[in-house]
């Protein structure tokens, strides 16, 4: 299909082919079509049924491929909202309009000055300060997980090793006591993969499960304050005021997806990653490059795709988009975008400078804890080379069924040889 807008000439992609059909992304990330898309209609319109595009009004969306399409779009918070529709590109078929309108309430689904206000208050937990009084409690607790894994010899990589040190950091940082934490992590499982039948269960259940957790944690702490992060989230400071009980109960739903789902994914991809080139691992083995990293998370790139709506026309990359539509921000083909990454197909953990959009692109919404996700993924790997340097892959890994998320369910592995 073609559109004609202006001068430009806009090739749609395949007639059916949705870049986010669960199916799609559980066969693998559309890499080819995405390389296609780049090459020639880098913005491109993709028309859903209506199963598809649950939730949202319109009938489909611009797929952006490109990196500067993707940068551009996420530098522009002006323009490209999340307010409207929310940052997840693809619902459950089942998902009404309201329920959308509810998550606003969430930071990610926020424009300002809502994410402002919103962003000033949990940036308190985050401070670069507050990051490096992890690392040697993160050293730690990443040895313990690497050596208790090696102790059973064997088993799923994903359960054992990569869910293990982002749950516990998140549990820990909210107070979530380890009787509690297991259940802490299939709430998460159940929001975010209902697509896939091995996570069955209710998403907006699931939600309101964590939700009312989360509040009872936060009523909690403004009446016995401690020395913790809900304190410093929950109760005001001398430049304003803490979340509400609320509040910091989304907020707990989105840092147990931005913390917990993404970080076990880009390790797992990042393992596998080392699998499929060993000379790599032994070269992290030798020199433990710190750049390694962030080519684990330009690798990985947990998640595929966010979305924005345009609030006005607007005219990007020679396309022209109306207000009210929605836009697909393509992390993953951007990320592989051939004219910013040299050779983004191989994998290099020396690769510099290494611009990659996957902590959400630039801007606004820029993740709040990438550096966390950083300590975490540099912590594990080095705890790997010293304690299973000579770890081996014993089958294939098991994606997660999802439109959105790039998820690895298991990998199994031998910690030692033979």
């Amino acid at each position: 299909m073609v559109y004609l807008k202006g001068s430009v000439v806009t090739i749609s992609a395949p007639a059916g082919f949705d870049l986010t059909d669960p199916d799609v992304n559980l066969a693998a990330v559309p890499h080819e079509e995405f390389a296609a898309l780049r090459r020639t209609s880098p913005i491109s319109w993709i028309e859903q049924p209506p199963e598809s595009r649950a939730g949202f009004e319109g009938n489909g969306y611009w797929a952006l491929t490109r990196h500067e399409h993707v940068a551009e779009a996420s530098k522009n918070s002006a323009v490209f909202s999340s307010w409207e529709n929310g940052a997840i590109i693809r619902l459950p078929a089942t998902t009404e309009r309201e329920t959308v309108e509810l998550t606003r309430v969430v930071i990610i689904n926020q424009d300002a000055p809502e994410h402002t206000l919103t962003r000033r208050i949990i940036s308190r937990g985050f401070t670069p300060k507050a990051i490096a009084a992890l690392e040697d409690v993160m050293r730690e607790r990443a040895q313990r997980i690497v050596s208790q894994a090696v102790a059973k010899g064997s088993g799923n990589f994903v359960e054992q090793v990569a869910a293990q040190l982002p749950l516990e950091t998140i549990a820990d940082m909210l107070g979530v006591p380890p009787e509690d934490r297991q259940q802490l992590f299939d709430w998460t499982n159940q929001m975010t993969a209902s697509d896939d039948p091995d996570f069955a269960g209710d998403p907006q259940a699931a939600s309101i499960e964590v939700l009312m957790y989360a509040m009872r944690l936060a009523a909690e702490r403004i009446e016995s304050p401690r020395e913790d992060i809900v304190t410093k989230l929950v109760n005001a400071d001398k430049d304003g005021r803490g979340l509400t009980e609320d509040e910091f109960g989304f907020f707990v739903i989105a840092l147990s997806v931005a913390g917990n789902e993404t970080t076990r994914n880009a390790i797992s991809h990042g393992m596998n990653a080392f699998f499929d080139n060993p000379a790599q691992w032994e070269l992290w083995k030798r020199e433990r490059a710190e750049s390694m990293v962030d080519e684990v998370v330009r690798w990985a790139t947990p998640v595929t795709s966010f979305q924005r709506t345009a609030l006005e026309d607007i005219e990007l990359g020679g396309v022209q988009i109306t207000a009210g539509q929605r836009v697909g921000l393509f992390y993953a083909s951007a990320n592989y975008d051939e004219d910013v990454f040299t050779d983004p197909f191989t994998f290099d953990i020396t690769r510099s400078p290494n611009p990659h959009l996957a902590f959400g692109g630039h801007g606004a919404h820029y993740c709040i804890g990438a550096n966390l996700a950083r300590m975490e993924i540099s912590m594990l790997f080095h705890a790997l080379a010293d304690q299973a340097p000579n770890i081996t892959r014993t089958g294939e890994p098991t994606r997660l069924r999802s439109g959105w998320l790039n998820g690895i369910k298991s990998l199994p592995v031998s910690y030692t040889v033979g």
